[in-house]
């Protein structure tokens, strides 16, 4: 049991780090009451973690080879948990917004060490069984989330969902001090900065710029003006990384087919699945009137079916072309999504969630733990490291971009019913219901509570059916796009083989 002790630890911190994507969902309600939140505040609370955990990742994987892979994850986890302390603590929506971002890189830290960790602590056939273990981790994390959210905000409060990050990290913190060797810092290696600034600022630019449309409009001119700065931000980022001896992303590997259809995939694969949790658990709270543990539990049937399906697969994908897995795994997510699409109405209920739940997990199962092991087969061996890193970093910026993608449309639609209802004061009405204040706007209705209660059903189940035929639509798309470009001709390298080791060996 001892030589997998360094297992769990680098276990134990990616499934806090990614639990914390989507462990907020169940709670926007109550945050949105406690610290009287807008809706937008609602999204940047899960995308400020996000965004920064896609804007940073490859850039500071820079940085850990720099520092040493032991040593940047221990720092990492130590920023992680003061910054989840601040979390807990905050007074109102900014404060917890800018402690979501500090907690972010602190994750970024810890992330980016994962591969470098996991195969200098394992060789051969136990290699084979740890990133079977770990894949399976990655893939129930996100979706565990709301389940323990839905416990910790009920039991105690939401300010939980981040406190109990405190004794978490204090263990694995422990572990990786006893389990993980240390390794040589790397003397020479350069931080791309102008890279790393370049694509933060545009991929903030652009999610900043989606967020505001719901609100502002796609024509307002802050929206405009932040799309222009998004497309510079890109184009100069594209410029520096052609340009730079050492760029954190290698423009080539965008020349080979595979690694393109791989990097599409990820992007998408976590805006299918995951970006709609949020606005489900308004529904589901705001609208249906579950407490927080019975909004959780609704997403069990998809935890269960990933998990039992990654770590099925895990030790086995070796041998298999990854295109058809990944592409499969994503057109499950698209069918799920457009069953729950199709089930939900004013007078559905949470069952209609379970048949799109069970399909969205088999996919999710599928395609995550195939995703990294499949973009480093598909680019030279030392640039492996890189793929990996590029693949978790089109993931998160999925997950970020689809929560404000998926809001607006939700938002929007949910607007439009309020208004076509003749609600009095149907703005109001609309912003609080997508702020997940349903259940106080009923209790203050008095007489019309009746009338009111069919507009919020009707408003949030055009919304929610708007939200998952999104998600089905991109899910759609990530396996075309994979299915057209991974072809059959680009044998995987197998496990276990030089090939695979040394490219699981590059850092993220």
């Amino acid at each position: 049991m001892r030589k997998w002790l360094p297992l769990v630890a680098i276990c134990c911190g990616t499934f806090m780090l990614l639990i914390d994507v989507t462990v907020v969902n169940v709670a926007l309600p109550q945050m949105a009451g406690s610290l009287h939140a807008s809706f937008s505040s609602l999204q940047w609370v899960v995308d400020a973690y996000a965004l920064t955990l896609s804007a940073l990742l490859l850039g500071v994987g820079s940085v850990a080879d720099k520092l040493g892979h032991r040593r940047a994850y221990v720092i990492g986890l130590a920023v992680f948990a003061a910054a989840s302390l601040g979390c807990g603590l905050a007074p109102n929506s900014p404060a917890l917004i800018i402690a979501r971002v500090v907690q972010g890189i602190g994750a970024t830290g810890m992330f980016a060490c994962t591969y470098a960790l996991l195969s200098s602590s394992y060789t051969g056939r136990d290699r084979g069984i740890a990133y079977g273990m770990w894949g399976a981790v990655l893939g129930a994390s996100a979706t565990v989330g709301p389940v323990i959210g839905g416990v910790l905000t009920q039991s105690l409060s939401w300010r939980w969902i981040f406190f109990i990050n405190l004794p978490v990290s204090a263990i694995a913190i422990a572990l990786a001090q006893r389990a993980l060797s240390g390794d040589r810092p790397g003397r020479e290696q350069r931080i791309d900065l102008a890279g790393t600034a370049a694509f933060t600022v545009a991929a903030g630019a652009l999610t900043f710029g989606l967020i505001r449309a719901n609100e502002d409009g796609w024509t307002a001119p802050l929206v405009l003006c932040l799309g222009v700065l998004s497309a510079v931000a890109f184009t100069l980022f594209f410029t520096v990384e052609s340009r730079s001896a050492k760029a954190m992303l290698d423009l080539a590997l965008l020349r080979r087919p595979a690694f393109v259809g791989i990097l599409v995939g990820s992007l998408l694969v976590n805006l299918a699945a995951f970006s709609s949790f949020t606005y489900t658990s308004i529904w589901l709270q705001s609208v249906l009137g579950l407490d927080p543990i019975q909004a959780g539990l609704t997403g069990l049937p998809l935890s269960i079916a990933s998990f039992a399906v990654s770590a099925g697969i895990g030790r086995h994908l070796h041998a298999r072309q990854p295109g058809p897995i990944i592409g499969a795994g994503l057109l499950l997510i698209a069918a799920g999504g457009a069953l729950c699409a199709l089930l939900i109405g004013p007078a559905a209920s949470w069952p209609a969630l379970i048949g799109g739940f069970v399909l969205i997990g088999i996919g999710v199962g599928l395609a995550t733990p195939t995703l990294n092991s499949s973009a480093m087969a598909a680019v030279p061996i030392e640039r492996g490291g890189m793929a990996a890193g590029a693949v978790n970093t089109a993931r998160q910026l999925g997950f970020a971009v689809g929560i404000a993608v998926l809001g607006t449309l939700f938002a929007t639609r949910a607007r439009e019913q309020v208004a076509a209802a003749g609600t009095p004061r149907s703005a109001q009405v609309a912003h609080q219901l997508t702020s997940g204040q349903g259940r106080t706007l009923l209790a203050r209705a008095g007489g019309s509570r009746p009338v009111l209660s069919h507009t919020l059903h009707v408003a949030a189940a055009a919304g929610l059916d708007l939200v998952f035929w999104g998600s089905a639509l991109a899910g759609l798309a990530g396996s075309l796009a994979v299915f057209l470009l991974v072809r059959p001709r680009g044998a995987v390298r197998a496990a276990g083989d030089p090939a695979t080791d040394a490219a699981a060996a590059a850092t993220v």
